[in-house]
């Protein structure tokens, strides 16, 4: 079994194998009847994640750490500017006081104009802190959406290249695993299977997530992200065999397709134009942000202890199956127009 016969460390440890060794990880567990056997695979994703670093960290913290520096930068800025203003205004409020009393009802007038004055300047000094911490403020925000960005990037990249690594049953395989089993029956089948695998994932990373000694969120998050793709990809690729309408095309140009029915939740379409997955393309950018949202919602396996095991268990099965159902509904409508 592949599983036995680990890649080299090192390779993983810079990024070079994590997409071929996810889909082989994941390809394993969505056909795994084992209950055993899915754990252990599930553990060997979550050790991937400590394994991933740099390449992982990279697309998660960039962004982060500068959002941190642009607020850090906005907010010092506005103490630094309404401090002064506070003690110009207390400079001159205090003057003002005196000149009051010393001279009772005749320097009233001159005492209040020297107050008013004094509030002024540092109602205006105040204002210009104030706007400045606003650009600071707006500036982290801006940081934060480029760290979004880059992370849909990496991802979508990751996705991509480990698409056609994703082991695909034909549709003789299938009924040779599944024997007796009508279309619909078997895409039931293998909607549950797959989102068996998801559930487990999610929960093998929450547990490596609550343990002092695995990396932390960015890394798990990552891989657990690409394992789930990896398992939704083969998910939608066996389904388009069960209802005899596979991707055109053969290797990575199927399996882009495939990535494509995944970001539009739905069978594949292919136009006359063919399928567009350039950078910059609408279909592109769904695909990001399909990723950021499927990292968002991973990210409830990181909660503290293992409560994100339970909450990233039972989102992941929830996500994949419903996804399932989508393809199947329509690829089962085509089937019958047909």
């Amino acid at each position: 079994m592949s599983s036995s016969n680990p890649l080299g460390n090192q390779a993983e440890s810079n990024g070079q194998l994590l997409p071929e060794r996810v889909a082989e990880l994941a390809g394993e567990l969505s056909e795994a009847e084992s209950p055993s056997l899915r754990q252990r695979l599930a553990r060997q994703i979550a050790q991937l994640a400590s394994r991933s670093g740099q390449a992982t960290r990279r697309g998660f913290q960039s962004g982060r750490a500068t959002a941190r520096q642009g607020l850090q930068t906005g907010t010092g800025a506005a103490v630094r500017r309404v401090r002064p203003a506070r003690d110009v205004a207390a400079r001159r409020a205090r003057p003002a006081g005196e000149a009051t009393a010393r001279r009772a009802r005749p320097g009233r007038n001159a005492a209040a104009r020297r107050i008013h004055s004094g509030l002024d300047a540092a109602v205006r000094r105040m204002q210009a802190g104030s706007g400045f911490a606003r650009k600071g403020v707006q500036a982290g925000r801006s940081a934060t959406w480029r760290g979004v960005r880059v992370s849909g990037q990496w991802l979508t990249a990751q996705v991509l290249e480990m698409a056609p690594k994703v082991p695909i049953r034909a549709a003789d395989t299938l009924r040779v695993h599944y024997p007796g089993l009508e279309a619909d029956e078997l895409a039931d089948r293998l909607i549950h299977s797959a989102a068996r695998a998801s559930a487990g994932v999610g929960a093998a990373v929450g547990v490596a997530a609550a343990l002092p000694f695995i990396p932390t969120a960015p890394v798990e998050l990552g891989v657990e992200v690409l394992a789930l793709v990896a398992i939704e990809l083969k998910l939608i690729a066996e389904l388009h065999e069960v209802y005899g309408m596979p991707a055109p095309g053969a290797g990575a140009q199927r399996m882009t397709a495939y990535v494509g029915a995944w970001a539009e939740r739905r069978g594949v379409r292919i136009t006359s134009s063919g399928l567009a997955l350039a950078v910059g393309s609408p279909l592109r950018r769904k695909l990001e942000r399909r990723l950021v949202a499927k990292a968002g919602q991973s990210a409830l396996a990181l909660a503290p202890l293992l409560a994100g095991a339970v909450a990233g268990s039972l989102v992941d099965h929830r996500e994949t199956r419903r996804l399932g159902n989508l393809v199947r509904d329509d690829l089962r409508k085509r089937a019958a127009q047909r």
